[in-house]
């Protein structure tokens, strides 16, 4: 259901131990193989169109570290392709896209020794690949409230106005675990949001929801056209927050507020291509007003080894922008917790075994997104617009905000 395609299952079995055997049927509450078909972990299959899929799979983690992949030989890239999506479907947690500009293929996973393993098995199918360094996922957020603010169409004729404010934490944890979703029970929504401190008026004005964090709203009084505006209005706000306006990075955490709209009377003057462009602009100005900043993603971290190594590994974990979280007395070995930034660790492995002479072990898991200190900021968005082949200086609000 959630890819729209037909397929047809060649064969229904029952596992029996390690054997299968073919049945015509299985009843509920079985786990039967499926031969035949082309679907992935937590897809949903059904006999009839009409039918609301199963609730999608949540995961803890996102993916936050990106590496660009790559046949040696040319001819072998159908077969890079076919074999990183086999890896795609066996692991949800990484993330393959193609970059429409560069032609790319990329890779995202949760971590340095997880794309590792995925290119090992990539290389383990007969493929000789060649890969980028790996790169970090950052997202964009704001830490003011801003606006309103206006912006006009290109055709001069539209006038949006948009406000923007940071999402509290609790709201953005809802949205990224699906109990606030664009397919949710609007009533069911309304009800958490009231329950987290949102009046009833505020609670109702939900008109978009992206996946990673972040929200649209409207709370217009008497526009008329807004119905069949909001469509195009809607598609400025999904790309703006899918290309952040600091970096073009994901953003996540922000409230973007429809707050008026003055359009044309002629439909053909508020079409799809004046008012897009207009949503994008007043989102823009808005975000760049309200302080914008880069959050970068925070490995946990839990280090196992004799007593007598506890100054070296907290040393690492310092020397690495991170912080002490705990430390335990675990019969012989002692136990450290930390936190990481996660464009810290691409050399943890070096690093950890040759300051504990590899007598430590050791495990990393992303645990949350941190804003980047203050005087790493404006260094870390140059490089990152200039890998992205974007002018190194951020845009000016000015240059999307109109004048009444």
């Amino acid at each position: 259901i959630g890819a729209k395609r037909q397929g047809r299952v060649q064969s229904v079995q029952m596992f029996m131990g390690i054997q299968r055997e073919i049945v015509g049927s299985l009843p509920a509450g079985n786990i039967p193989p499926l031969l035949g078909l082309d679907a992935r972990s937590g897809e949903t299959l059904a006999t009839t169109k009409d039918v609301a899929p199963f609730e999608s799979i949540h995961y803890v983690s996102e993916p936050v570290v990106t590496i660009a992949v790559e046949p040696k030989h040319p001819r072998d890239l159908p077969k890079l392709v076919e074999g990183m999506r086999r890896l795609n479907i066996e692991d949800p947690n990484l993330i393959v896209t193609i970059n429409e500009e560069t032609g790319e293929t990329l890779m995202a996973g949760m971590g340095v020794l997880h794309l590792e393993i995925a290119t090992t098995m990539l290389q383990q199918q007969g493929l000789e690949i060649v890969q980028s360094q790996p790169i970090i996922n950052y997202r964009e957020t704001v830490r003011a409230a801003a606006g309103p603010v206006m912006s006009r169409s290109p055709n001069r004729h539209n006038k949006i106005f948009i406000e923007v404010m940071p999402l509290s934490s609790d709201i953005v944890e809802l949205i990224r675990n699906g109990t606030i979703s664009e397919t949710a029970d609007k009533k069911s929504i309304q009800k958490t949001l009231r329950d987290h401190g949102w009046d009833s008026d505020e609670a109702r004005s939900v008109v978009a929801v992206d996946e990673r964090g972040n929200m649209m709203t409207e709370t217009t009084k008497g526009v008329q056209y807004l119905q069949e505006s909001m469509a195009s209005i809607r598609s400025g706000f999904e790309d703006i927050m899918k290309n952040g306006p600091l970096a073009y990075e994901f953003c996540r955490g922000v409230k973007v507020t429809l707050t008026n709209y003055v359009p044309h009377e002629d439909p053909a003057h508020r079409t799809y291509a004046q008012l897009m462009p207009a949503s994008r602009r007043a989102i823009l100005g808005a975000m760049l007003t309200a302080n914008p900043t880069l959050l970068e993603p925070v490995l946990g971290i839990e280090v196992k080894g004799p007593t007598e190594l506890i100054g070296a590994v907290t040393g690492v974990i310092s020397g690495k922008r991170g912080k002490l979280v705990n430390i335990e007395q675990k019969e012989v070995l002692t136990v450290v917790e930390g936190e990481l930034p996660a464009a810290e660790t691409f050399d943890l492995s070096e690093v950890m075994r040759g300051a504990t002479a590899g007598k430590a072990v050791w495990n990393t898991h992303f645990k949350l997104w941190q804003a980047v200190p203050a005087n790493m900021l404006y260094p870390l968005v140059t490089e990152i617009r200039k890998r992205k082949g974007l002018s190194p200086e951020p845009p000016n609000p000015a240059e999307f905000i109109d004048k009444e």
